[in-house]
């Protein structure tokens, strides 16, 4: 049986079950795909213009000394998934034959320190380096010596516990590094001025310390996720950090700011002066001011008051993520023994997105409000926020009785989208949300809200995007103002029965009406809706099927209703697939007579005229009767 053969631009891809190579194979190859094979051998390969071979998932665990002899052009080498930890004098022999090798993946072949030392031998070329999930404890200065042209390495998911100094610093290119997935417990003098992005995520790193000097680092991106930090890392004094990943840790879990602050500076000279030198004092802020960072994760800490005065220098900070802490209230106030003294203003002139979401906040300071001049997105889902009224005096600035606390959504200006999903909000006051400019609005899941008239006034020419599902809401309930943009609308899970008439001046979209209950939809209002709405979700009503005048419009309209294959109707007393009904309604509606709906009113009316009737008919008989004895007598 010939092998599946996969041809394109002097490649070709073998991937057949193969336990050996072919030895008919076009000498002028430049690519050759052999992974996931059974091969177990290596021997000489006759194919003078490779650059790429790829052997990963295969059994390899043997490789002659000569195997890689006529591969002069060979650049690109993955050996991943493989057995290489048998027979090394040989394998680690062959490759050292390999002159112009750029990039090697020795990826998972349960490799040790002294193995991975032998394949590194003679790699003066190499650029980019794999050896991710292996066994590897130790990183010594002599592990890279032959391979100081590397621009990435990736090390993660093996069982290091120490990096002995010198073994990154000589490699003057590299700009990648991939420790993840590590058991190492500290970082206590970062000197890599070189590297562009450090990943330390999911080790057991207690601290993270760099001395403090002026030279610049290259450093853009710190990932410290997944460890045991209690305090923010001392990053380099000049710096280009961007984006820092530090979700998931410990930081925060000393009751004050101040004294994380303290410890920090403590922990620095203990570590710093453990050579007998003096060290002159850290400043965590005097370097965080200097930082251009644009993006930090602090998800998943153990914070319990917000770290205004570490975060606030931070000038280019774009988005903050601090949800899953433990914070109840932000209260702006800067401490006697602030770094920055009594009169420093604080501000967030760069923060455009803001995740609180799962901290059990009940209190926002209005001035730590208005301190954020340029916020879009502000996410407070899973919190006990209230909205204030705009006159209500509880949004200032001092915190206040938790029962009672509420927040001055008003003072952030430039606030585009908010959710404030599963709050626990009761009511929301005439105008909570104006001098805002929002765009989108979440108030899920606060169940029984009432949405007093004109709540949504102030936002009403500016809102798309209005979501109030689950929310126990009846039509009585449901008050709102024409939204002359609004696109997109979910009311689903709550007790409406009927649309408001206010909403047929809005270019609706999409809607979502899943879970109320609808018996049918106002026909003159999907006509006017249908102009633009294009989507439609109706599930978990209760619609009488034979009245299907919306229906048809929906169908002419050719408006796409996503959920109609689980949506269900009633006829003659039966629920049945409305999919099912749309194919063919007479079947089901075949005695069905639409009678006009009388209202209360008339019918008191009608039973009164023919009440009168009657009357007036009894009294006409008896008088006829009365005259037919008198003329008989």
């Amino acid at each position: 049986k010939l092998p599946q053969i996969l041809t394109l631009s002097n490649g070709l891809s073998l991937n057949d079950n193969l336990y050996s190579i072919p030895v008919d194979l076009d000498m002028r190859l430049r690519r050759l795909d052999l992974s996931n094979n059974f091969i177990r051998q290596l021997h000489t390969l006759g194919l003078p213009y490779l650059e790429q071979l790829d052997l990963s998932c295969n059994q390899l665990d043997l490789i002659s000394e000569k195997a890689f002899e006529k591969l002069a052009q060979l650049e690109e080498l993955n050996l991943s998934r493989n057995a290489l930890n048998n027979n090394l004098g040989s394998n680690s022999k062959a490759l050292q034959s390999i002159s112009r090798l750029r990039s090697l993946d020795i990826s998972m072949n349960s490799l040790n320190d002294e193995a991975v030392e032998l394949y590194l031998r003679n790699k003066s070329s190499l650029d980019q380096l794999k050896m991710t999930g292996n066994s590897l404890t130790r990183l010594t200065h002599s592990l890279f010596k032959e391979s100081t042209g590397l621009r990435a390495i990736s090390i993660d998911d093996n069982l290091i516990t120490d990096i002995e100094q010198g073994t990154f610093e000589p490699l003057g290119r590299l700009e990648t590094l991939n420790l993840a997935k590590n058991n190492l417990v500290y970082i206590c003098d970062f000197k890599l001025h070189q590297v562009k992005y450090l990943n330390l995520s999911r080790n057991s790193v207690e601290f993270f310390v760099t001395r403090e000097d002026n030279k610049l680092y290259r450093l853009e991106i710190l990932d410290l996720s997944f460890n045991k930090l209690l305090y923010f890392p001392i990053v380099p004094k000049i710096n280009r950090l961007r984006y820092l990943y530090l979700q998931n840790n410990m930081v925060g879990a000393y009751n004050s700011e101040t004294t994380m602050i303290s410890q920090v500076n403590t922990l620095y000279e203990e570590v710093l002066s453990e050579d007998g030198n003096a060290v002159e004092k850290n400043n965590i802020h005097s370097n965080w001011r200097m930082m251009p960072v644009v993006y930090i994760d602090l998800s998943y800490n153990h914070f319990r008051s917000f770290p205004l005065e570490t975060l606030s220098p931070l000038s280019s900070l774009e988005t903050l993520d601090f949800s899953h802490n433990c914070l109840q209230n932000i209260i702006f106030n800067i401490t006697k023994d602030s770094p920055f003294g009594y009169h420093h203003q604080i501000l967030f002139p760069s923060l455009k997105y803001f995740d609180l979401q799962s901290n059990g906040l009940v209190h926002i300071s209005s001035l730590f409000l208005e301190s954020l001049t340029q916020l879009e997105t502000l996410n407070l889902q899973e919190n006990f926020v209230k909205p204030c009224a705009p006159t209500d005096p509880l949004g200032s600035s001092q915190p206040t009785n938790p029962n009672t606390s509420c927040v001055a959504f008003w003072k952030i200006r430039t606030l585009k989208h908010l959710n404030l999903k599963q709050n626990g909000i009761k009511i929301l006051h005439p105008k909570t949300f104006a001098r805002t400019s929002l765009v989108s609005l979440n108030l899920a899941r606060n169940s029984d809200m009432t949405m007093q008239a004109g709540a949504l006034q102030g936002v009403q020419r500016s809102l798309r995007s209005l979501i109030l599902s689950e929310i126990n809401m009846t039509s009585c309930d449901l008050s709102l103002p024409c939204m002359p943009v609004l696109t997109q609308l979910n009311i689903s899970n709550n007790q409406i029965d009927f649309i408001p008439s206010s909403l047929s001046c809005a270019p609706l979209r999409e809607i979502d009406l899943r879970n109320n209950n609808f018996v049918s939809l106002n026909h003159s209002l999907i006509n006017n809706l249908s102009e633009h709405l294009s989507v439609m979700y109706i599930g978990g009503n209760y619609f009488n099927c034979c009245d299907n005048e919306w229906l048809t419009i929906l169908n002419k309209m050719k408006m796409k209703v996503a959920d109609i294959s689980h949506a269900e109707c009633i006829a003659n007393g039966k629920y049945i697939a409305m999919i099912d009904y749309l194919k063919n309604p007479s079947v089901y509606c075949v005695f069905h007579t639409q009678t006009p709906e009388v209202s209360t009113g008339q019918a008191i009316i009608i039973l009164l005229f023919v009440s009168v009737i009657l009357t007036v008919l009894i009294m006409f008989i008896r008088k006829v009767c009365w005259h037919q004895r008198s003329f008989l007598v």
